[in-house]
């Protein structure tokens, strides 16, 4: 199959926008190679051995995306994020759970299989990396976006700048911000401490 084009991604994502109902199912197949990459992207940064397969990430971020309200998609790199958001936003429940289970809480029904879960310390590693997410969103939502459409979404600057309509330098500059603000955050996090 020829790679398809942006322009053709872009036009079914408008007809997804628009109501046709069969648009998820027509994207799927020009898409997969690309949600492939980036759940292999995300699993890379777990322990190698991790049980969890790159297609159970991508077929699960795309339900949840083919199951959720209306989204008004702008193009291909817009999608891209969102689909890293889901990858990232599935693992990070997942290693929610599992430190819950640690910490002797109730078991949680998992989206993934239980036999694929993160180990201890990485899980813990994940969710520190989302509560700092969180906190960069709340004081700084543009810089937060440029984070997860760059680290999350494999989206290169001039993409980012495309989907959030900025100028390429503003992106450049909120991700070396963004960069140095989490490093913090996290210092202070593995510190133990404010």
């Amino acid at each position: 199959m020829d790679t398809p084009s942006p322009q053709d991604v872009t036009r079914i994502l408008k007809d997804w926008s628009d109501g046709d109902k069969d648009a998820p199912l027509k994207l799927m197949p020009l898409v997969y190679d690309e949600l492939r990459r980036l759940a292999r992207d995300y699993l890379r940064r777990e322990r190698s051995n991790h049980t969890l397969q790159a297609t159970a990430l991508v077929h699960e971020a795309y339900v949840r995306m083919v199951g959720s309200q209306k989204v008004g998609w702008q193009n291909r790199a817009h999608f891209y994020g969102v689909a890293a958001r889901l990858m990232r936003g599935i693992l990070v429940d997942h290693a929610r759970a599992h430190t819950a289970l640690k910490r002797g809480g109730a078991a949680q029904k998992l989206t993934l299989d239980e036999a694929r879960i993160l180990p201890h310390e990485r899980a813990a590693d994940l969710v520190a990396l989302d509560d700092a997410l969180k906190l960069l969103t709340q004081t700084y939502p543009r810089k937060s976006e440029v984070v997860e459409l760059k680290f999350f979404g494999g989206l290169e600057a001039k993409e980012i700048a495309q989907v959030l309509g900025v100028a390429e330098k503003t992106v450049l500059r909120d991700w070396n911000f963004a960069k140095l603000w989490l490093c913090r955050e996290l210092s202070k996090e593995s510190a133990g401490g404010d």
